[in-house]
């Protein structure tokens, strides 16, 4: 019989490599939406589906305390509304860095699934060797994301 899963789903979550590289938008919502037991209960849904560490691009360690009190590690690089292409590379560094220890399963976020946020993960497709023709990366994270990532998302995306 399977477990019966506790806590919230966060919204618009996908695993990006099953078991190890998941995405959705900011845990308890974003702005006006934010709301602590939201948090509280996506944080709950997390760890009982194997989330042990969280990426956040947003700035100012938003969130890090409650990541941290919840048992998960934290990693935060800012990431900027209109990231340069040369400045995605920084990006690949903190997910390979959050996902070098074998037993690591990542949940990255921005505020919302973004044309960058999906950029990015297909770059990050491509850096890590795990793909090498960016017009495949491109298509995988699209098909994940059930969206189309536009001309700021693909430009962020290493063309070999």
């Amino acid at each position: 019989m399977a477990k019966k899963s506790t806590g919230l789903e966060p919204r618009g979550f996908r695993w990006v490599i099953t078991g190890r590289l998941a995405v959705a938008e900011r845990i308890g919502g974003y702005g006006f939406q934010h709301r602590k037991v939201r948090r509280e209960e996506e944080l709950i849904w997390l760890k009982d589906h194997g989330i042990n560490a969280i990426v956040s691009f947003l700035g100012a360690n938003q969130n890090s305390g409650a990541y941290e009190a919840a048992g998960l590690a934290f990693y935060a690089h800012e990431v900027e509304t209109e990231l340069e292409p040369e400045d995605a590379e920084a990006v690949f560094d903190v997910l390979s860095e959050a996902l070098a220890d074998p037993d690591a399963v990542v949940l990255v976020h921005r505020d919302t699934i973004d044309d960058t946020l999906g950029g990015l993960l297909a770059g990050y497709l491509i850096h890590s060797g795990m793909l090498d023709d960016p017009i495949v990366a491109t298509d995988v994270i699209q098909r994940i994301l059930g969206r189309a990532i536009g001309p700021e998302g693909r430009r962020l995306i290493p063309q070999s």
